[in-house]
């Protein structure tokens, strides 16, 4: 029997396959391994978990970029990027959006993403802004499992803002499994379609997330995160230099201090979308001392900011006037804030106060007392006496929108958006943190919301602005330097990654040394 001789062709096409398969680089990539842990600052709290629940701060999306995944969401070097929807469109008139959602795209269970699961997420959520979405959306449409078609009831230039930025409305969650397990045994189990699959949660304590390689961006470099709860301050950097966690959120002042000092550890501060304030919820009520201007200016003045900034955040603070961030599309710059302690007094005796008054609690977010305690120190040398009110942060957030604050609030919000969502939830009566408003700025509100025209719809915001600084709506304190110290195994935090966002992400770059 004749032997078959291989045509030169093949024979070439077996060499290189035989030199493939020796070479190193050949390999299959390796697949997600080791594991980072954060020393996290505030409890965590399953009404997190969920993306229907998200209020108006950036918080929740410390566990949402690693459990789920929006249609659009803020990325790196891109405020709007497309994630579970490819691509979207807008109409001419501006009434209808269309989305076409990304194939290949899976919940953590294996199902695939569909547009039953956008518009059931949509028609279920109940967070932030949620009432207005509510009112402005006509009609959600499924033309086929790829598409969604949104319609509006008029106009609307912030819509897009505040579905895919602002509110965790965009952030989509499986309809099957959702109505099987009902909403607090989503909350117990979650399942998404982010880069990280939920293993467990001991309240108080940690949660365990694993690596999703099935993700469509690209699988993560890290196979477990850790993000365990340790409000003490002292206690989540002595377990940072023990190597006990990889990343401490939040080391303020003297321990900020020797943080930089230690070999092997790095100080990551940042500023960030977050002013912080302090808000005067009975302004509107006549029998309270906060319903006249002077009072409220007189709190403002008797803030030193520089010193507390310089005390807690080593400087890093940005100084501002106003409650929206200075980066955000429509900001208005105010007027520097001004410590006068000598005219805070004068303002007081001219209200009647002479002396000063007992101005009640001051409720903050425990993870944030020590600048509450260092603003009614400071207001106690005019005079204003306050008593400080911590809770944990989820509660705090929910009796500030359940409207069960008096007398003062230091409040603050990191999320995402532009002045126009900040100010129609801090700002306009019908807010979900307002205690009160004003007819004329509710009025340009309105005007603003649907009008098609850019430039005169700027001019509107920062009118806006202007009329809470003038009528001392706020006694704003800083933007947040939030410091965070990083350990030396890791190569790659996510910290600074996303502008402005306080938080690790995207979760799926981050990555171990030696990785």
């Amino acid at each position: 029997m004749a032997r078959r001789a291989f045509a030169p062709t093949a024979l070439m096409v077996l060499a290189s396959l035989l030199c493939l398969l020796a070479w190193p680089g050949a390999a299959p990539a390796a697949g997600p391994e080791g594991q980072l842990t954060w020393a996290v600052h505030i409890s965590l709290a399953p009404t997190w978990f969920d993306p229907a629940e998200t209020p108006g701060m950036i918080t929740p999306y410390m566990v949402l970029y690693a459990l789920h995944d929006a249609l659009v969401k803020p990325m790196p070097g891109q405020p709007r990027a497309n994630a579970l929807a490819e691509s979207w469109s807008m109409s001419k008139d501006g009434l209808v959006y269309d989305f076409v959602l990304r194939k290949g795209a899976l919940f953590h269970n294996g199902d695939p993403v569909t547009a039953d699961d956008v518009k059931f997420s949509l028609e279920r959520y109940r967070g932030a802004a949620s009432k207005l979405l509510k009112e402005r959306v006509a009609a959600i449409e499924t033309p086929d499992p790829t598409r969604v078609r949104i319609r509006l009831k008029q106009p609307w230039p912030d819509f897009l803002t505040f579905y895919t930025n602002a509110t965790g409305a965009g952030w989509i969650v499986p309809r099957k499994y959702v109505e099987k397990v009902g909403d607090e045994g989503f909350k117990k189990a979650p399942v998404g379609a982010g880069p990280y699959k939920f293993v467990s949660f001991t309240p108080g304590v940690e949660l365990v997330l694993e690596a999703f390689e099935q993700y469509w961006r690209k699988p993560p470099s890290v196979k477990r995160l850790v993000l365990r709860v340790i409000p003490d301050e002292a206690t989540r950097l002595a377990a940072l230099k023990r190597g006990e966690v990889d990343i401490a959120y939040s080391i303020r002042g003297e321990l900020a201090e020797e943080l930089q000092k230690t070999p092997g550890l790095a100080l990551k501060p940042a500023v960030i979308q977050a002013p912080f304030w302090l808000y005067f919820p009975d302004q509107w009520d006549a029998k309270s001392p906060w319903h006249d201007r002077r009072v409220r200016e007189a709190a403002s003045l008797a803030i030193d900011r520089v010193s507390i900034n310089q005390a807690l955040t080593l400087g890093y603070s940005r100084l501002s006037g106003s409650i929206i961030p200075t980066s955000f599309e429509y900001f208005w710059q105010p007027p520097a804030p001004v410590y006068d302690p000598k005219r805070a007094a004068k303002l007081l005796a001219e209200a009647g106060y002479p002396n000063g008054f007992d101005a009640g609690e001051y409720y903050c977010d425990t993870s944030y007392a020590n600048l509450g305690e260092a603003v009614v120190n400071s207001m106690q040398t005019v005079g204003i006496r306050a008593k400080i009110r911590p809770l944990e942060r989820a509660a705090f957030f929910s009796g500030y929108a359940d409207k069960k604050y008096r007398n003062l609030i230091q409040g603050s919000s990191g999320a995402f958006g532009n002045a126009a969502t900040r100010l129609e939830q801090f700002v306009a009566s019908t807010g979900v943190y307002s205690y009160g408003g004003y007819p004329d700025i509710d009025g340009l509100m309105q005007e603003q919301a649907a009008d098609p025209d850019p430039k005169r719809r700027e001019a509107t915001l920062k009118r806006i602005q202007q009329m809470v600084v003038e009528r001392t709506m706020y006694a704003p304190i800083w933007e947040l330097a939030f410091l965070n110290g990083v350990g030396p195994r890791v190569r790659e935090s996510g910290l600074g990654l996303i502008a402005g966002h306080a938080y690790s992400a995207p979760y799926e770059d981050l990555a171990l040394k030696g990785k």
